[in-house]
This record gives C-alpha cells, structure tokens and sequence, in this order.
C-alpha cells in the first residue's frame, strides 16, 4: 500500500459549493437524524478520491441502502478515520490548534456524546475557536466560526493522508 497526500483545496471547494444544497448524487439523511456526517464524507471523498468498501467496518457510499456506518454516524467516521490501515482517508485526533482546512471538528453540545461534524474551511495562522471556519449540514454554514456554536467539547479530525493501493 502506498500514501498520498489529502487534497486540501478540493476538499474545501466542495465544502463551499455543497454547504447550503444537497448534492444530489448523495442522500439526504436530513430527516433521518441529520446530515452533518453524510456532509463531511463527502467532502472528505472530494479531497482523498478514494472510498474504502471493508463492509460494516470501511468507510463508502453507494445509496441509501449500500453504504458505511463510518459515513454517516458521528462515532463511526471518528473511529473508520483514526483506526484505518486499509485504502482510504487517515486521521488522528488532535487539538484544534492543529486545525487546516480539510479537516473535520466534531462537537459534543452535552460534554458527552460527539453528535455533529462540520468541517474547517479555514484556519488562522495560530488555529483556535474564533478563527477557525467551518462549512456544514443539518446545520447548514459556510464560513461559520467555529465559536459560534454553543458545546462543551470539540474534538478535531485532522487528516494526514490518503492509503491508497
């Protein structure tokens, strides 16, 4: 297996173009729980190019009926992203001050459970709450401060490269 770098750039000019519509090649599970997670692997498919099609446990999306818990559920993109060794996306979980645009934020609003993942579209030089931007659904944001939302833990997605084979 080799690695290649996360494209940033594409990531982001998906993010924007799809921030406030649905991109129709997709569901929207808007109605079925929300569609924040659904939001951010598309944008995270946009910059890796690749889907990993591991059943139950891998990271893709054919249909509504044909795709990964890791794309959809807050908890499953977290634990696809920072355990994957197969094809696809690789993720650690950082501190915000290591935030890039690209990169995936995911918000508890109880301290306990992670129930929402916008995704950084910008970043200030030295990344915290109030420079950070975020693009995303169910709440649906482009450009958002990440300050703007009331939660109590936040907990950034920051993706590394791409395994590809």
């Amino acid at each position: 297996m080799r690695t290649r770098p996360y494209d940033r750039q594409k990531a982001v000019t998906y993010a924007h173009r799809w921030a406030f519509s649905r991109n129709p090649q997709y569901y929207d599970y808007q109605n079925l729980g929300g569609d924040c997670t659904n939001f951010a692997s598309q944008v995270i498919f946009a910059g890796a190019g690749v889907m990993n099609f591991t059943p139950t446990y891998g990271w893709y999306y054919r249909s509504l009926n044909d795709h990964a818990p890791g794309w959809t559920g807050v908890p499953f993109l977290y634990r696809f992203l920072v355990t994957n060794h197969g094809v696809g996306p690789v993720a650690v979980d950082s501190d915000l001050s290591q935030a890039m645009p690209g990169d995936v934020v995911q918000l508890s609003f109880n301290g306990a459970t992670f129930t929402h993942s916008p995704v950084v579209v910008a970043a200030g030089a030295f990344p915290n709450p109030s420079n950070i931007l975020v693009a995303a659904h169910s709440f649906d944001a482009d450009n958002r401060p990440l300050d703007s939302y009331i939660y109590e833990r936040a907990r950034l997605l920051h993706i590394t490269h791409v395994n590809v084979w």
